[in-house]
């Protein structure tokens, strides 16, 4: 399985820390105290490696004169010893705090990021969910909502550890600026290196991301109770399992190349900065046994040297490791930049309280992207205010693409679709859909509480019981609800605890009941009663009907006998209007309607 390497040059890391600005602005606007806070901490902190190595200098050269001539102070010595260990207190007080402040502020800062997903990805359009680019996308944000915290923490540990750095280079300097410049020549090789290998990394991931997704779906069917009967029944879990093996582990070997390369250059780079510490050591060495130093600077300049090439090693690997998470992080803003096409006018126009004219479909034609195919072709017909119109036509006809479109969830490829004369584009979003109640035949079984999957249809009016009530009355989903032991509050699927799994039928009327929540002027039912045998599909399109008598609707099912109780019914074919009558009209027409009711009305003979 070969993959494109897209590596990435240095120049482009250094780009990617600027999406570190806004990233920040991110966590400011999420807790500002917190992030004050946590900043002033890491200054104090940065001082202490400083005042704890000239205090251990102090300690040590006072213990030799006392040991020596006996010229040391012992009230000093023991001055230091108390500060040494103040310091040492203060020092882990300030880890805690900073350590605290580092996993709440990354908890916030992550639910935060989630919610922003989750809002955007809600104004952008339909058709971009249906394409397989937009997903990668999608999964590579979703990923980048967790594990914030870690260039976080990052980045101001950086600040935190350049701060330490200045107060022990100076006192390096003012003793011999040579032993900065062998630290900074020892730790580039080893920057370099992670540089490049963190370029390699997050390409290999981001040339894996369809793959990674697939893992996930395929570790999702294999243990879902979505899909357990299929996979007992069919007995996938042998394939699922073998599928799932062969994709993770090719993916485990091109890591594993990948982190083996890593490790052993690792270990070589690194042992140059080990060779220019001991080298830095020696000479030091020399210096106290040639009496230039006291052993107590020794230990102040050797500690202060070795602390530098720590953190100095520490500054340098971890800009490569933030330069990978900025590269990360750009695919969470360029989630966030993705636009819908699909929007309120900018002066939108006001929607009728009352529709007088209704929906008109001219010369209305839809063809998804990246297809060559024409889903809806040339069509035109007009759906008048209180009039139930059916759609019907065999599967592929475009029937749900038709819905869509009226409900705006698609932008005609061509011609428009008025609304009392007026284009839909020039209406508010939000208020269009709101006046448009509508159930698709693939309706989500949500794992909430009865009260809840109803009030899905008008979730403002969650906490209003009564319009749920009304609304569970008018779709017979009270008859399910009533057989519950806890009504309106049980919640409903196996996936929580206590919760109850509802027959096919059952769920269908706990959906059709969200149809009922809310005032809409126009109601789509897409097949949403196919799980209801013929008498009971029959019998919630007759209470559907006395239920809208001012109101427009679209019926949308395979089963004639529902179908005749429209006004009118337009069939499609290929995606343009073959037929549009009455029942009767059509029948007296003796075309392709006429041929597959008859068909139908055998199987009942």
């Amino acid at each position: 399985m070969s993959r494109k390497k897209e590596e990435l040059s240095l120049k482009e890391q250094f780009d990617a820390l600027g999406n570190l600005p806004r990233f920040f602005k991110l966590i400011w606007n999420t807790n500002r105290s917190m992030s004050v806070a946590n900043v002033l901490l890491r200054v104090v902190k940065s001082a202490i490696p400083l005042l704890m190595l000239y205090i251990g200098k102090e300690i040590i050269d006072e213990v030799i004169s006392l040991l020596g001539d006996g010229s040391g102070d012992r009230g000093y010595l023991w001055l230091m010893v108390g500060l040494e260990l103040g310091l040492a207190v203060v020092s882990d007080l300030l880890n805690r705090g900073i350590s605290l402040l580092d996993s709440l502020l990354g908890d916030l800062v992550s639910n935060r990021t989630s919610v922003d997903l989750i809002k955007h990805a809600a104004t952008l359009d339909l058709y971009q969910f249906e394409d397989a680019e937009f997903y990668d996308k999608l999964e590579r944000a979703r990923r980048q909502t967790t594990g914030r915290t870690v260039l976080m923490t990052q980045v101001l540990s950086q600040f935190q550890d350049t701060i330490t750095l200045f107060f022990l280079g100076a006192g390096l300097v003012a003793f011999n600026p040579w032993l900065i410049l062998i630290l900074i020549i020892a730790v580039i090789p080893s920057f370099l290196g992670e540089t490049r290998f963190n370029s390699w990394s997050y390409s290999l991931t981001r040339s894996w991301t369809p793959e990674r997704r697939e893992l996930d779906y395929l570790r999702f069917i294999g243990a879902s109770d979505q899909f357990a009967k299929e996979v007992k029944s069919f007995n996938l879990a042998d394939f699922i399992a073998d599928r799932f093996e062969n994709l993770s582990m090719a993916y485990y070997r091109a890591n594993r190349k990948l982190a083996i390369t890593r490790a052993a250059w690792g270990s070589v780079l690194s042992a140059l900065g080990t060779l220019a510490y001991y080298g830095a050591y020696v000479f030091i060495i020399m210096q106290t046994v040639s009496g230039t130093i006291t052993v107590g600077t020794l230990t102040f300049l050797s500690g202060s040297f070795k602390n530098m090439q720590s953190r100095l090693q520490s500054i340098m690997m971890r800009f490569s490791n933030i330069a990978s998470s900025a590269l990360y992080l750009q695919d969470l803003f360029d989630f966030f930049s993705i636009t819908p096409t699909i929007k309120s006018a900018s002066e939108p126009a006001v929607f009728p309280a009352k529709l007088q004219d209704g929906f008109r479909f001219e010369k209305v034609s839809f063809k998804y992207p990246n297809s060559e195919k024409w889903a809806i072709r040339n069509l035109s017909f007009h759906l008048p205010p209180g009039e139930k119109l059916a759609l019907v036509g065999e599967n592929g006809a475009g029937k749900t693409t038709l819905v869509k479109l009226l409900a705006r969830l698609y932008e005609p490829t061509e011609g428009r679709i008025l609304l009392d004369g007026k284009d839909l584009r020039e209406y508010d979003l939000k208020d269009l859909r709101d006046n448009i109640g509508i159930i698709f035949q693939d309706y989500m079984r949500f794992q909430l509480k009865a009260g809840e999957n109803i009030a899905v249809g008008s979730i403002e009016q969650l906490s209003d019981l009564s319009v749920i009530e009304s609304a569970a009355e008018k779709s017979l989903a009270d008859t399910v609800i009533d057989d519950l032991p806890k009504r309106y509050e049980q919640m409903l699927g196996k996936r929580f605890a206590d919760g109850l799994e509802l027959s096919g039928g059952q769920w269908q009327k706990i959906a059709l009941a969200r149809a009922y929540m809310r005032e809409a002027q126009l109601l789509i039912l897409d097949e949403p009663t196919s799980a209801l045998d013929a008498r009971a599909e029959h019998e919630v399109f007759q209470r559907f009907s006395a239920l809208i008598e001012d109101k427009s609707a679209v019926l949308i099912s395979h089963r004639f006998s529902t179908v005749r109780m429209a006004d009118r019914i337009l069939f499609l074919e290929h995606g343009q209007l073959l037929e549009l009558g009455s029942h009767e009209e059509l029948l007296e027409k003796d075309g392709k309607y006429a041929e597959l009711f008859h068909l139908q009305a055998q199987g009942y003979i």
